[in-house]
């Protein structure tokens, strides 16, 4: 018996792709035995078997196996990717934000740097700013009809994972709440910015280039400083009836603030900024 299946296994291995065809079977059963919970169909699996996914915006997936990966070829996995930003059909020509949202037309990322030089996509950043282009009726707080306190066409400043992104019109565009708009920027310097609502722009410390007994720190080992002086205060929240209610820093303060809070800014002249809630300052320094 055992000569028998030696000789049907010379036989069978006796060309190039008859040799191929057995070793993936070998490798295909204890592929199936360490991923019990996965199973593949076919000799191989790329991005052309998925689903479209259409109406989604392109970005970057990591895929991850938790056994061997016997007889499949890794470079199929290059470039796989779904899409993560709702796209709007061209029959739909207009937008209506609804209750206290906002539409804002996403700034172009940076491409190049100021002298000339093409940015990898992984350094550039995500923008925080933009157009608004569309805002809802507002709400209702107790008695009192609270009004969005952007208008269409202002340049604003959202927080940095706020909203939902939307293709709409070839361009992509945020779809937020009021409340994750930082402020209102017309220049391209970030010192300009009008804090909204709740929000206190602070101008932050330098970080300290020395220790206590004199050494020169190197710039990883700087302690990111949670101290700065209040550049721009917001008008306030409102309270339960719509009604603002004064902050408690003002502008000119030097204030300690939660280290891992608010949204941070390089302004034109490198200096660094910090704008976050009020609730966030910890304490008044003098």
């Amino acid at each position: 018996m055992y000569l028998g299946f030696l000789g049907f296994y010379l036989l069978f291995a006796s060309s190039q792709s008859g040799l191929d065809n057995l070793l993936f079977l070998f490798h295909q059963s204890l592929f199936q035995k360490s991923m019990a919970t996965v199973q593949f169909a076919g000799s191989s699996f790329t991005s052309r078997s998925l689903p479209s996914f259409e109406g989604l915006r392109s970005s970057t997936v990591r895929v991850s196996f938790v056994g061997p990966c016997f007889g499949l070829n890794q470079r199929c996995f290059r470039g796989l990717s779904v899409k993560a930003a709702t796209v709007v059909a061209p029959k739909y020509t207009t937008i209506k934000p609804l209750g206290d949202r906002v539409l804002v037309k996403i700034k172009t990322v940076e491409e190049k740097t100021t002298g000339g030089i093409l940015l990898p996509t992984t350094a550039q950043s995500k923008p925080q700013g933009g157009e608004v282009v569309a805002v809802g009726e507002g709400r209702t707080m107790g008695k009192t009809k609270v009004d969005i306190c952007v208008q269409t066409g202002a340049q604003v400043v959202y927080s940095k994972y706020a909203g939902t992104e939307v293709e709409f019109n070839g361009s992509n565009h945020l779809l937020l709440k009021e409340d994750d708009i930082v402020g209102i920027l017309e220049t391209d310097d970030v010192k300009d910015l009008k804090p909204l609502n709740d929000r206190v722009l602070i101008k932050v410390a330098e970080a300290e280039q020395k220790t206590a007994g004199g050494l020169l720190l190197t710039e990883a080992s700087k302690e990111k400083p949670s101290i700065g002086t209040v550049v721009a205060v917001g008008p306030g929240p409102l309270d339960e009836e719509g009604n603002r209610k004064a902050l408690s820093v003002a502008t000119g303060n030097t204030v300690l603030y939660s280290k891992y809070a608010g949204n941070d800014f390089k302004g034109s002249d490198g200096s660094a900024y910090i704008a976050l809630r009020a609730s966030d300052v910890m304490a008044v320094l003098s």
